[in-house]
């Protein structure tokens, strides 16, 4: 782990004693309900038209076991059913019961009321400046949930995430845009030792992606660096490069070399507060308009 002050950790671990007693999560009948508060997480996500099982527990992170034990206290309660789907029997869909949607009603109606009596005793210009820092505190959560890792390119997430990053370049280019034109990076280059590809995952739902090709002791080129639009504004391009860098430099990479169309400003500007150069063109992709360089330091040291 990185070398953390410990005054934040302390702020940090302050503000999360404080959450857990205010919303009520220290009691085993949460919401003043005859269960605890992962119980009644369950049903609010589970929402009126159902999910499936293995996308609630990755959007939860939960603990298979635990999670096995939630749902069968939850069916014991007559409050949902979970079943094969009808469009393919190995996959579990969790529904709510009649009563389970009651129930859902009434965890809505009772965190309204702790939201209002959070919000009650303050004045007006408290209130509006604790929903501003509740919006900032929850993209920064939000982003510090974020998992990136190195992915095959052939896994059904890295597919739909290069395939996205396709589909926009062939919306903002004014020409539009054809793989088969470019210079390639097909599966075989983002494989070590050829490359890698990394993806970004948010509750286990894949929301960007990056990768590098390998030239031995040559520069080695950035490619196919993606945000899914509902996902920006967190910071992840810049920590999406980060990454992207520290991965070359393990492998010894002295040089990233990167080409881009000028229609991508958002792109362009990260280069360029990143360290990045503007250089003579060291490539002939003809959807590009800016080359771009930076030199690689070594990796730091661990701490002994």
């Amino acid at each position: 782990m990185e070398d953390i002050a410990i005054l934040p950790i302390t702020r940090v671990r302050r503000f999360n004693r404080i959450v857990a007693e205010e919303i009520g999560a220290l009691t085993d009948q949460f919401l003043g309900r005859d269960r605890p508060m992962a119980e009644s997480r369950l049903i609010w996500e589970i929402g009126p038209d159902g999910v499936e099982v293995r996308e609630l527990r990755a959007r939860l992170s939960l603990d298979s076991g635990y999670f096995s034990r939630i749902l069968r206290s939850l069916e014991g309660q007559a409050l949902l059913t979970v079943l094969p789907s009808a469009a393919d029997g190995r996959v579990r869909t969790i529904k709510l019961t009649a009563a389970g949607l009651a129930e859902r009603g009434e965890l809505d109606r009772r965190s309204d009321d702790v939201a209002a009596g959070i919000l009650a005793p303050l004045t007006d210009r408290q209130r509006a400046r604790l929903v501003a820092a509740m919006g900032e505190v929850e993209n920064l959560l939000r982003a510090s949930m974020v998992r990136v890792a190195v992915e095959d390119p052939g896994t059904a997430d890295a597919i739909w995430c290069l395939g996205q990053y396709f589909q926009e370049l062939d919306r903002r280019f004014k020409a539009g845009f054809d793989p088969a034109r470019s210079i390639p990076a097909d599966d075989d280059d983002l494989r070590l030792p050829a490359g890698l590809l990394l993806v970004a995952r948010l509750h286990g739902r894949p929301i960007g992606c990056g990768a590098l090709k390998f030239h031995g002791s040559a520069p080695a080129e950035l490619k196919r660096m993606w945000i899914a639009p509902d996902a920006r504004g967190l910071g992840l391009g810049r920590r999406m490069l980060r990454e992207l860098e520290e991965q070359a430099a393990s492998h010894h990479v002295p040089t990233l070399h990167l080409e881009t169309n000028a229609s991508l400003t958002e792109a362009i500007a990260l280069y360029r507060t990143s360290g990045y150069r503007e250089v003579a063109a060291f490539n002939d992709e003809p959807y590009a308009d800016h080359w771009f360089e930076k030199k690689l330091g070594p990796l730091p040291r661990p701490q002994p």
